[in-house]
């Protein structure tokens, strides 16, 4: 006989808030409902083992869930330990809640969090987001007696005799017009592989009235099969969307580098092969299990965000948490799955959790470890994936004190003879040329007459190019006294220089570019270069030039972003025909101050981009002297 009774809570708005606050998500009731139901199964299952219950030989145990659009209904049947009324009163009706007010007003300043609901033991009440009514019908290992609940969304349930045949579960959502998207097969499948891929227990998404489908065509198909002809093909059986045992949960010796591979394809869907990876495992004092991987970038202006999956007993909790997961190895994709951490973590809660600390510390720990064992057993591979891997090592050193304490001395540097050095090595190597001074390359275009000019001299210098390379130039300069990074348009190495010049030609050539120029703070500097094919350069000062940068990186507004006229230098090689002609032949003021324009921009042109009008003048000048040929 059915019996009505009221639910255990002190407000009537407890639904409403549910619908509203509990979860930004409301997709999220999926991973409630099945991760219940493997629970139940999983119970089950431990009361099998110890004796205390018994299955039917061989039970497929498993988890469906059964969408009908015509009907509006969900239904996740599990065949787990299942409920006794009793049991039902106690888990479902007895809502661990103290009163909506006080509930809102603890928690106003936590609503932006995702996953809040754990605390309150409300996990299976989330499904009141989507459903109008719910019903529950379930059958105790213990019992063997069907009871069914059902609650629409009031404060009122009733408990009466059910009709599910077998132990188990079943729990049917009559979804809201809201919420009708949830009917689409596909769209739910898709939810359910979000939060559910890797539960240990295989779980089905069935369209009912699609089977249904299927399944009369093939019965119609059989009845108008003709002797002779092939059989009609049945309809292939539903197949499990997870896997329950993901390669995260195996020990590192059953893994093969193909699979390590595979997995990486399915669950990122990326079909670059990662550059290498590293399997997480550990039992104490905090058990944790998963698999990082180091993507491969397109370039290295791709964006720096990964995916990082973080998961309890595999299940599905949250991506990018970085109160878990250290923030520079969110530029990694990977899985960490972490029994000791609630469910529904909320930031609140991770920002003060001692285990947090103790888990980022161990990443971090085993990402340098891992590198480290590879500079030192492969350092062929370590240098091949050094060009991908050096921006995320990079930025964990200025992030992370402990990583860049591990890492420093296996930084390497890329050369302009395309090898790689430590600093040490690097420093060691110019000791004669460039003591103590490194120098840099930004932009191998923009900067290949500087380049040329260094190789063609026998000179070293080393590619800084990626964005992050500019903080951590400043880095290793507070690390290691003494040095100097000096990018190679900011300084004429004395290796460069032959003997001295004439001091008052420098004058004379320098008063004469000053006054054609109209730039009477412009630096001219006459130098006897040992490469004959360079006329003209700029030197733009080190020290203003970061300067620069960093209010450009800062957006400093209405300040004057410009490179100060005294912070550039205008070098001109002496040893250059059409310098020597400047300084020795008898042209006309016209032909001079073509050729000091002419100079003075291509010397630009090497270094940065001209403004429009610039260039423009710079054009007609061109072809200007290239009339001057023919005539």
């Amino acid at each position: 006989m059915a019996r009505q009774g009221t639910l255990s809570i002190h407000s009537e708005n407890i639904f409403p808030i549910i619908k509203k606050w509990l979860y930004s998500d409301h997709d999220i009731f999926t991973r409630e409902v099945i991760s219940n139901g493997c629970d139940a199964i999983l119970k089950f299952k431990k009361l099998c083992d110890l004796g205390e219950a018994t299955d039917t030989v061989n039970e497929d145990f498993k988890v469906t869930v059964t969408l009908n659009k015509s009907k509006k209904t969900l239904v996740f049947s599990d065949n787990g330990i299942g409920m006794t009324e009793e049991e039902i009163e106690k888990y479902i009706t007895q809502i661990a809640f103290s009163g909506a007010e006080e509930f809102l007003e603890k928690y106003k300043d936590k609503m932006s969090d995702d996953q809040i609901i754990g605390h309150f033991g409300l996990g299976f009440y989330s499904v009141f987001m989507v459903a109008k009514e719910v019903e529950i019908d379930t059958v105790s290992y213990q019992t063997g007696k069907a009871v069914k609940w059902t609650c629409d969304g009031g404060t009122t349930y009733e408990i009466s005799e059910g009709q599910r045949p077998s132990r188990g579960t079943s729990i049917t959502l009559f979804i809201n017009e809201d919420s009708e998207t949830f009917l689409d097969y596909y769209t739910l499948k898709d939810v359910i592989e979000k939060y559910c891929s890797f539960m240990p227990v295989p779980i089905y998404v069935i369209d009912e009235e699609a089977e249904a489908k299927k399944a009369e065509e093939y019965k119609k198909a059989l009845e108008e099969h003709k002797e002779g002809e092939d059989a009609p093909i049945a309809p292939a059986a539903p197949a499990p969307i997870n896997d329950v045992q993901p390669l995260y949960t195996k020990q590192p010796a059953e893994c093969t580098d193909e699979d390590y591979k595979n997995f990486y394809r399915s669950t990122f869907h990326d079909f670059n092969e990662p550059l290498f990876w590293i399997h997480l495992n550990m039992d104490y004092p905090f058990r944790l299990k998963g698999i990082l991987y180091f993507p491969k970038l397109a370039n290295q202006y791709e964006t720096v965000e990964g995916r990082i999956k973080l998961y309890n007993n595999q299940v599905f909790v949250a991506e990018n948490i970085k109160e878990v997961i250290p923030e520079f190895l969110l530029l990694l994709k990977g899985i960490i799955d972490c029994p000791d951490l609630p469910l529904n973590v909320s930031r609140s809660f991770l920002q003060n959790d001692g285990y947090v600390t103790k888990i980022s510390d161990y990443i971090t720990k085993k990402v340098a470890d891992k590198l480290i064992s590879l500079s030192k057993k492969e350092p062929d591979n370590y240098q091949k994936f050094w060009d991908d891997i050096s921006p995320f090592i990079k930025y964990g050193c200025l992030k992370e004190t402990k990583f860049n304490e591990k890492m420093k001395d296996y930084i390497l540097l890329k050369t302009t003879e395309d090898t790689y050095l430590t600093l040490k090595d690097y420093l060691e190597k110019v000791a004669e040329t460039s003591k103590d001074k490194v120098f840099y390359i930004t932009d191998q275009d923009q900067q290949s007459q500087y380049i040329k000019l260094f190789k063609d001299n026998g000179l070293l210098a080393v590619y800084l190019e990626h964005p992050i390379d500019s903080p951590f130039i400043s880095l290793l300069e507070r690390e290691n006294s003494g040095v100097k990074f000096t990018r190679i348009d900011s300084d004429i190495s004395s290796a460069l220089k032959g003997e001295a010049t004439d001091k008052s030609e420098e004058e004379n050539l320098g008063k004469l570019f000053k006054e054609t120029l109209s730039n009477d703070k412009l630096k001219v500097s006459i130098e006897n270069l040992k490469s004959e094919g360079i006329a003209s350069m700029l030197l733009i000062s080190e020290e203003s030039r970061r300067m620069q940068e960093m209010m450009k990186m800062y957006n400093m507004q209405g300040m004057n972003l410009g490179m100060p006229d005294e912070e550039v230098t205008l070098v001109l090689n002496q040893n250059h025909p059409l310098i020597d002609a400047l300084m020795h032949k008898d042209l006309t003021d016209d032909k001079k101050a073509l050729l000091c324009h002419q100079l003075y921009d291509l010397a630009q042109l090497a270094n940065h981009t001209l403004s429009p009008d610039a260039m423009h003048d710079f054009l007609d000048r061109s072809n200007k002297i290239l009339g001057m040929m023919i005539q």
